[in-house]
């Protein structure tokens, strides 16, 4: 169950890491003036990020599909917090 949740987190870590390098908003923001990446790699990106989950739903196991939302959502909020921190003027 942990094991499977966490390779499940591993493998979604990777497309959530590009999605948030390439978000348009945060790029902005950050002052770079190229439009970021276009919508449909970000979509191809979020569907890749969610299979691993869908597959841990898809084997029945309800635990490690809660333990890797979870840890999806943590993951992105600290992936923000991390760019958001940079992009910031000290």
């Amino acid at each position: 169950m942990i094991a499977l949740a966490l390779a499940a987190l591993v493998v979604s870590a990777i497309p959530i890491l590009l999605l948030c390098i390439g978000d348009p908003k945060r790029r902005r923001t950050a002052g770079d003036k190229s439009g970021g990446m276009p919508m449909g790699k970000r979509r191809w990106l979020v569907a890749a990020a969610c299979l691993p989950g869908f597959a841990c739903a898809w084997l029945g196991d309800a635990p490690a599909f809660l333990m890797w939302l979870g840890g999806c959502a943590l993951l992105g909020w600290a992936l923000a917090a991390c760019f958001g921190a940079r992009g910031q003027p000290e």
